[in-house]
């Protein structure tokens, strides 16, 4: 009667272990964040062939105001998903609440081994997910601008009324 015992830990190909141990790092984590990047790099070029085939075409230029709306927007939704407690449900499967932050904000820990674990690494990382979110606003700033600017205007207001919030608080703080 044969014996059953735990499954290995997902296989990782053996150029990616030499990697990691030159690397000093977990290959299993290398292989996450290598999974990670194969799926953004498809995006890209999934969105590329849909520019293509439908015949947009890219802007030959764009202004610095979008720029710096886009950039404003990038940040509060970087924050809103690495950070927020509500959005902690998007959070939840790839992590656990490590501690309440200053605010409304909260940090949460990456959890689990390969995939799972570089997924909770991305979405708590507001630098590391705001490169995506900046590519996913660009790209829907090519497709829809209109649309763009307004949903990047609402998250820029949403920032200005968070620093007149913090302000405020350290005006009254100082006051008392």
């Amino acid at each position: 009667m044969a014996t059953t015992t735990a499954s290995p830990a997902p296989s990782v190909p053996q150029p990616l272990v030499e990697v990691a141990r030159e690397y000093d790092a977990d290959p299993e984590k290398l292989a996450g964040y290598a999974a990670l990047l194969a799926v953004y790099g498809t995006a890209i070029g999934g969105f590329s062939l849909f520019l293509r085939r439908t015949g947009r075409r890219l802007p030959e230029r764009i202004e610095p105001s979008d720029v710096v709306l886009l950039g404003a927007a990038t940040f509060k939704l970087s924050r809103l998903i690495s950070r927020d407690a509500v959005t902690g449900v998007v959070r939840a499967p790839f992590t656990t609440r490590r501690a309440n932050a200053r605010g409304p904000e909260v940090y949460d820990k990456p959890r689990g081994r390969g995939m799972r674990r570089a997924i909770g690494e991305l979405l708590t990382c507001p630098f590391c997910v705001s490169q995506w979110l900046g590519t996913l606003l660009a790209g829907s700033f090519v497709v829809a601008p209109r649309a763009t600017r307004t949903a990047a205007a609402a998250l820029t207001a949403v920032t200005v009324a968070d620093v007149l919030q913090y302000g405020h608080t350290a005006l009254q703080k100082a006051a008392d």
